[in-house]
C-alpha cells in the first residue's frame, strides 16, 4: 500500500533541533478518518503531552468536521491519545524530565489504511541558532547553483 501524507508541520525544523523520532497510531473516531482521508488537518500548531497515567497525548491538533457526518461529527479540535509502546513511553518520560526537551508532531499519514503520526523529542532553538541554520541553508542552496567557486 504505502504511506500517504496527510500533513506535515513545516515549521519543526525551523523551531526545534530534532534529537529522536518515534512513529505511533493514532485513536480516532470514524468521522475523524474520512475527514482525514479528504487530506484535511492542521498539526502546525499542535503539541504532545505525558499525563500522570504515563498516556500519551496529541492536543490541539484540527481535524475539521465530516461534511456528511450529521449529529456523529467530532469536535475538531479534541485531544487524541497515541498509541506507544510502554518502554517508549518510560524512555520519552526520562528525556523530558531533562531540561529543555518538548514533544512535537512532525507529520500525520496514512500507512498500510491506518493513520500514523510521527512524533520528535526535540529542543527549542534560540534566535541566533535559527539565523544560523538559515545561513548554512543559504550557503548550501548558492553551492548548488553554482554561484560560489
Amino acid at each position: 500500500m504505502g504511506v500517504k501524507i496527510i500533513s506535515k508541520n513545516s515549521r519543526a525544523g525551523y523551531d526545534f533541533f530534532i534529537e529522536e523520532k518515534y512513529e505511533c497510531g493514532v485513536a480516532l473516531v470514524g468521522t475523524e478518518v474520512k475527514s482525514l482521508r479528504e487530506g484535511k488537518a492542521l498539526i502546525n500548531e499542535a503539541f504532545v503531552t505525558v499525563d500522570s497515567n504515563h498516556e500519551v497525548w496529541l492536543q490541539n491538533c484540527t481535524i475539521p468536521q465530516y461534511m456528511f457526518g450529521n449529529i456523529h461529527n467530532h469536535p475538531e479540535t479534541r485531544r487524541r491519545k497515541l498509541l506507544l509502546n510502554r518502554a517508549e513511553i518510560i524512555q520519552i518520560e526520562k528525556k523530558m524530565s531533562t531540561k529543555g526537551y518538548t514533544l512535537i508532531p512532525l507529520a500525520l499519514y496514512f500507512k498500510d489504511s491506518r493513520v500514523k503520526c510521527e512524533i520528535a523529542l526535540a529542543k527549542g532553538k534560540k534566535l541566533y541558532d535559527k539565523r544560523d541554520t538559515e545561513a548554512k541553508k543559504d550557503v548550501e542552496r548558492k553551492l548548488r547553483q553554482g554561484k560560489y567557486e
